[in-house]
């Protein structure tokens, strides 16, 4: 790891080759947020032997693979990895933990700087980019906040909790709202005055029914849900940019690959 970088566990990290050998020169490298059929097919397009992913290949925790061994999808994904030919790496740990990449080498978590980055907020930022993740925007509405998002991040829509109307400086980016650990999400709106949560993933009880009556009792309080790939996505587009700096050359070809928005929204 680097200088004050967060320790990565060497027998519990998920930073590892998911599939295919490094034992072979480089070609090129791929970044994306997630190895799918569409990306591995582009990099064998790019003549490139090497994609570094932020997420796993095969849809689970850790990337088991022996439970999936009669899974058509899966013959069908390795069926695609192996006419390609190269090696996936994920990396997820290590860019979590804080790399030398903000002003003067700072530490920071690369995938939210990336979406700092992306958004066009890198000095709206308030603290270190760690969790929590903070901003103070310019003022503006909920509902222009979540065009904005769309606009920066290539999404096809969002959604609204809460007042679409609300009046938004105070941004927070929370991590995953699932249930167990939400009651510190709900202090840390209330003693911060946050005016909106920028959520990956949530579920419909505990924050998100905060919100909702925090909005009907008029406190003008929202959240606008963008997706765990979408939000992370913007760090491994940024990862494109300094990798070559990483590597100390720049004659080994990198391309960002963006997997794009994986949700399609019907409309009443």
């Amino acid at each position: 790891m680097f200088g004050n970088a967060e320790p990565i566990d060497s027998i519990r990290t998920r930073d590892h080759v998911l599939y295919g050998s490094v034992d072979r020169e480089c070609t090129g490298i791929v970044t994306c947020i997630w190895p799918s059929a569409k990306i591995i097919r582009a990099a064998q397009t790019l003549g490139a032997n090497l994609i570094v992913s932020h997420e796993a290949l095969f849809w689970n925790h850790g990337d088991r693979q022996g439970w999936l061994a009669f899974n058509k999808t899966f013959q069908a994904k390795k069926a695609v990895l192996d006419e390609w030919g190269g090696a996936v790496w994920r990396d997820h740990d290590f860019i979590h933990s804080k790399v030398p990449i903000d002003t003067d080498g700072a530490m920071v978590d690369g995938i939210f700087y990336g979406l700092a980055w992306k958004l066009g907020w890198l000095d709206c930022r308030v603290g270190d980019m760690s969790n929590p993740m903070d901003f103070e925007i310019p003022e503006t509405s909920a509902e222009e906040l979540a065009r904005y998002l769309i606009e920066r991040l290539g999404l096809r829509g969002t959604r609204i909790v809460g007042d679409p109307g609300a009046r938004v400086r105070r941004v927070h980016i929370p991590l995953h709202l699932i249930g167990p650990n939400d009651d510190s999400e709900t202090r840390y709106v209330d003693e911060y005055d946050v005016d909106c949560l920028l959520c990956m993933e949530t579920t419909d009880f505990t924050t998100c029914e905060y919100i909702r009556d925090a909005a009907q009792l008029g406190q003008g309080k929202a959240a606008i849900t963008i997706g765990h790939f979408n939000m992370e996505e913007p760090g491994m587009e940024y990862m494109a940019h300094w990798i070559s700096q990483a590597l100390g050359t720049d004659e080994i070809p990198c391309t960002f690959l963006p997997q794009e928005d994986p949700y399609h929204y019907v409309i009443a």
